[in-house]
């Protein structure tokens, strides 16, 4: 959705290693907004992002305006169930019918062979991945492994409405993450007991407002009890108005 950062790039760097024509979609989905302000104050700036992608190789920019995208008497959706009613769709309703009903309008409007997307949306992902399977688009849907800041924040656009104290304290989401992976490399198997000694300890930072905290299958994203077979956790908190998401492999021992 633009207001491009590193691990954008990944994706298109990646995307150059496979394909012929490098085509780049940058769109801020109105649609999957449940909060207008959040819309409104979305970082934007076409011009700085046009430069960054030429610099790293794209093709061609595919920018279209809301009216292009949604003309007068719009009225069709795309919904994936199941995987969507979780997570950030639980607290977010009509995101995912956004974000899947976009996506398929772009892939239909490139036509791609394969698109890549970023495990920082890891539901994203997986619901894409599903609505490009179940709707025989034949796209071949690449996840690529989250980019980090040098301190382990996961990049996103949305960084730069941090304050200084605020991205100081951010710190705290990647340490947490990082040791909960550990421990389940050591053997830890109870999904519910690492779930919330995760939340009690983002719980210890003050201005964190924890959303959620959930072990789930790595596949298809339904929760877990015991860790058992590969699965991801996935959190999302409020940092002063900002919204950040992250998520970790768990790779039981």
């Amino acid at each position: 959705m633009g207001y491009l950062h590193e691990g954008h790039l990944s994706l298109v760097r990646e995307a150059r290693g496979r394909a012929d024509v490098v085509v780049v979609s940058l769109f801020v989905n109105k649609i999957q907004f449940n909060d207008a302000r959040d819309f409104d104050s979305y970082p934007r700036d076409l011009g700085r992002d046009a430069r960054m992608l030429e610099s790293v190789g794209a093709d061609v920019l595919f920018a279209p305006e809301h009216e292009d995208m949604y003309p007068r008497g719009f009225r069709t959706s795309v919904e994936v169930d199941g995987i969507t009613e979780r997570l950030c769709g639980a607290f977010r309703p009509g995101h995912f019918r956004g974000v899947t009903t976009v996506v398929a309008k772009l892939f239909h409007a490139t036509r791609p062979h394969v698109a890549i997307f970023g495990e920082k949306d890891y539901q994203q992902l997986v619901t894409i991945r599903t609505m490009a399977r179940d709707l025989n688009m034949g796209i071949e849907v690449i996840g690529l492994p989250t980019v980090r800041e040098p301190d382990g924040l996961a990049m996103s656009s949305r960084n730069v409405r941090l304050t200084p104290e605020q991205r100081e304290l951010a710190r705290a989401i990647p340490d947490t993450l990082f040791e909960a992976a550990k421990r389940v490399r050591g053997g830890e198997k109870d999904a519910a007991g690492l779930a919330g000694w995760v939340r009690e300890r983002l719980a210890r930072t003050a201005q964190f407002r924890v959303e959620y905290v959930e072990i789930v299958d790595a596949e298809d994203l339904a929760p877990l009890t015991e860790l058992v077979r590969p699965a991801r956790l996935a959190i999302a908190l409020h940092l002063g108005h900002t919204r950040l998401i992250d998520n970790v492999a768990l790779d039981p021992a």
